[in-house]
Parts: C-alpha cells; structure tokens; sequence
C-alpha cells in the first residue's frame, strides 16, 4: 500500500471532500474522465499538512448547514494552500463559514435550472448563457458577504456561482448551488474542466496508458527481484486486469488459482482457464465443485450460502497455496468502490454482504496484499484492460456475483436446481449475444424462483419451476435501470428456455430498478 501512495503522490491529484452526497464518487469520476487523477475522502479525514492535493473540492451533502450536527470544515485553512470548488452544500458551508447567510428555501429546488452567467470568469468560459444545470438542494445563499462576488443566478435564486475577492486568499475560492458533475448539467464537464485547466493550472495526462506504467512501476518497488505473487482468478474483469498488471512487472513469479466452486455458468470454468492459459498467465486450475455443493446441499438462507462459499473457498485457496514456496504477497483485484464505500461521513458504513471471494485469507496467509486496482472505478479498470490487450471475451463479460449461482437459486439449493439454472442462463445469455443486445446490457443473469406454477406441455399438464430474467443497466452497479428488451426477443428467449429445459414451464422478466430493488435477488 505504501508504494502505491508514494507513486500516486507524485501525480497531480484532486480531492473530493465528502460531505455524505450521492453524487460524491460521480464528482470523482467525472474529474478522472477529463484527465486528472482524484480521490474521495471524508470531510473529518482531512488533515493540514499530510496532503499533497492541487485542489479541494468540497461535494454536497443531505445536512444543512444550519443543523447543530452539520459536517463542518475549517475552508480558510484550505484556501491559503490550494484552490477550492464548492458544490450544492460546498458551496453553502464556503458562505457560511465566513460572513455569508444560508437560509432555508421557500420550496426545496430539485430538477432543471438556467444558469444567467452575470460576470464573466474563467470558471464559466465557454458555457452558453442560460445553460441548463441540475438542482438538488432545500437551503439557498441568501447572502454572501462581503469576501465574495456573485458570478451567476437562476431564475430562482440569487446566488448561483459566486468566487472570492482576490485579497480575500492565497488562492482562487469558488462556490456552485448546483450539481455539474450530473449529465443533466448539459455544461457540467467544461465547468469542471475550466476550473481545473484554467484556474488551478493542472494537465490532464490521467490516462489508461499513464497508470498502466505507474503500477507497473508501483508492484516492482513493492514486490522487489525475487518474491512471488499469489492471486485468486475469478474469471471477472477486476481479477483478470489485476492479473495482467501483475503478470507485466513480475512475469512467472505470479502464481493464478482459478477455483471452480460449482456454481459458474455452465462450461464457464473449461473456457475461462483455457482463456488464461491464451494469455500466458501462470494459472492452475482447480475443480473443488463436489467439496462446496456437499456443504450447500439443503442450504436455503442466502446469509448463510455467502459464509459457507466464502469459507470453503478460503479453505481450498489456503490448502492450494500450502503447496508453494515462496509465496510472500497476495493480490487481489479490489477496487476503488470497495475501499470508498467502507467508510461514511459519520462512521463505518452498514455491512450489505457479508461474501467476499477472499475475505479472510490475508490474515490466514500471512501474506502482504498487493492491490493494483484500489484506486480505480470500474469502467477505469476495463480501459486499462484495453490497454492490456486483455480479449473482448473476458473484458466485455457482465458482472458475475461472487457466491455465484446459489444466489441466483432462491431458497434451497441442490445439484438438479444448479443444472437446470445453468441451461436456462446459457439460453438467455447466448440469445441475448446472437440478437446484439449483450454489450448493450451491463449485466443480466437469470433467477430460479422456488415457486412451481402450473403449464400445459403438449397435451399433458406440468408442474414445473418459474425462471425470473434479469438485465440492467448501469455505469457502476450502486444504481441500476431495467433494460428495455424488445418484446419480441424476451418471447424468443422464453420460448427456448421452456422448450429446451425440462423442468421450467413459466418465465417472468424482472422491471425493478436500484434502488428500492437490487440487482441480485438474494
């Protein structure tokens, strides 16, 4: 960990302050996409003098600044060292931590706005008076005080951009009411841009090809000349772009398993390790099916599925790696989702999921972690993966659960359930390729339900399971909209899985969006 900080310190860096908004890690990810390197952190984390950021942007946040327990932050302190962006309640704790007035709006202001640029500023250059920009906020900038200048209004507030007088700081402070990191601030992007190019003075050289060279860089300083490297595979984009990193700085010193658990799309494990082995990765293959389904046989609450697949698989990995010498790190494909959302403005975040594909085995090893990916969202890791030369095959695969299939199955789970839910699945995914409709998709999967309904088979009737398909889409999988399948392909799609599957004789297409729902069932 500590070689990877030291390589990204010497990188140009943005700082996202977090505030507790949910658009935080979509600031994050809207900087990275212009080109300049960004991390998040907590408001309350913080600290002058341990940070070598360029610039500080502070996000929204659901608090008011008028509430006694509103996250509060020391802006002056900043603002004497680098430049500051204030957005939604950013901006209202810049006004209010000096001699500004927030104060709460005659109606909360959500939706579509006309930003009316009054001033002029390198902040606001290139965008169209009147440009269109999203609101999401239930207090207002009623006064700034006399350190700051208004630069732009809405037709319904006073103070929409504002900037600090130039004897005010050392350097530039600037204050937004509303949110341009969200694709309905159709000009959102060049505000960005402006204020990182033109005013805090950055390059942007934050590239898929640049971080491919740091890391490489970063996993030499930290593994050294003669260690080697332990990496569990799950056939996923994240593992296999860490793979491939890895493989790149240290070569045959990383060591692959690829365990089978049973519970993979049907032929995945034949043709993911073949896919492997294409690729020149040093990986062994391991067939533990009969081992976890012995141990899930009759098993129905999904809780206890997770922990019983998260142990075996620890205890088929630590068996495995038994069998080397010389083993000093493990890898791990986490990325920078999994490292922001364990943490919360107010303190550790509510555990969702208790499976992890490697939980525990660090500390059972005894082995250093080496995690090239930890900084990376995941359309960052797919890039680099392209970088890589990584296949389409395996970059362009939809997200897979880590538990697998048994949480596809509801209720109990058996091996004739796992067998029928992998010929369905095989059905729909491959129909949903043939039609074109794959890479358009972010994920789909298909669900067994516990549920049997009655049919009508030729002139005999049935009793015979119900199949629920999933498919939506999403950038990162934290929100997800339904995929608008044509309604002649889901016909298609049922048609063949009722016909070629014994055992199933209803399919229902699932229209739930996340949230309330989630993308998984269990």
């Amino acid at each position: 960990m500590s070689a990877e900080l030291h390589t990204f310190e010497r990188m140009q860096k943005v700082t996202i302050l977090d505030f507790g908004s949910q658009y935080t890690q979509l600031i994050a990810r809207r900087v990275r996409e212009i080109g300049v390197y960004s991390e998040v952190i907590p408001y309350h984390k913080w600290e002058s003098g341990l940070d070598s950021s360029a610039a500080y942007i502070l996000s929204g946040s659901p608090f008011s600044v008028r509430q006694d327990k509103a996250p509060m932050l020391d802006i002056r302190e900043i603002a004497q060292k680098v430049p500051v962006l204030g957005i939604c309640y950013g901006a209202q704790l810049i006004a209010h931590s000096t001699t500004g007035e927030v104060q709460a709006s005659a109606k909360r202001e959500y939706g579509k706005a006309s930003l009316l640029i009054k001033h002029e500023d390198p902040l606001l250059q290139d965008m169209d008076h009147a440009s269109q920009i999203w609101m999401s906020h239930g207090d207002s900038i009623a006064e700034l005080g006399e350190s700051y200048e208004i630069l732009a209004t809405t037709e319904s507030i006073p103070v929409a951009a504002f900037r600090s007088k130039s004897e005010v700081y050392n350097h530039s402070v600037y204050g937004i009411q509303f949110h341009p990191e969200v694709s309905h601030s159709l000009q959102g992007k060049t505000l960005l841009s402006n204020f990182l190019r033109d005013i805090v003075g950055l390059s942007f050289d934050w590239t898929p090809a640049s971080f491919v060279q740091q890391s490489v860089e970063m996993i030499r300083a930290q593994v050294g000349d003669q260690s080697k490297v332990l990496l569990g595979l799950s056939g996923g984009v994240d593992s296999t772009v860490a793979a491939r990193l890895i493989q790149q700085a240290i070569g045959d010193r990383l060591h692959s398993f690829f365990i089978n658990n049973g519970l993979l799309r049907k032929d995945e494990f034949e043709q993911v390790l073949q896919s492997y082995r294409d690729m020149g990765l040093n990986v062994n293959g391991i067939d533990a099916t009969d081992r976890f389904l012995d141990e899930l046989e009759g098993v129905s609450d999904p809780e206890e599925k997770r922990k019983i697949i998260g142990r075996v698989f620890v205890e088929v990995f630590e068996a495995e790696a038994n069998k080397l010498e010389g083993i000093d790190f493990l890898a791990q494909g986490t990325i920078y989702p999994d490292v922001i959302e364990s943490v919360s403005v107010h303190g550790p975040s509510v555990t969702i999921k208790s499976h992890h594909n490697v939980g525990g085995l660090p500390e059972r090893l005894s082995l250093d972690l080496v995690e090239p990916l930890r900084m990376l969202f995941k359309d960052e890791v797919r890039r680099v993966g392209a970088e890589l030369d990584i296949p389409q095959e395996i970059l362009g695969r939809h997200p897979f659960p880590g538990p697998g299939l048994a949480i596809r199955i509801l209720g109990e789970l058996s091996r004739d359930k796992i067998a029928l839910l992998q010929e369905a699945d095989k059905i729909y995914i491959d129909l949903l390729k043939k039609r074109g409709l794959y890479d358009q998709i972010w994920q789909a999967g298909a669900i067994l339900l516990p549920v049997q309904s009655v049919g009508v088979m030729g002139d005999e009737r049935s009793y015979e399971y119900a199949l629920a398909l999933r498919a939506v889409n999403s950038l990162d999988g934290m929100t997800a909209e339904w995929s608008k399948i044509p309604y002649e392909i889901l016909g298609e799609i049922s048609n063949e899985i009722i016909n070629r599957v014994k055992g199933i004789n209803r399919v229902v297409y699932d229209i739930s969006t996340k949230p309330p729902a989630t993308i998984e069932w269990e």
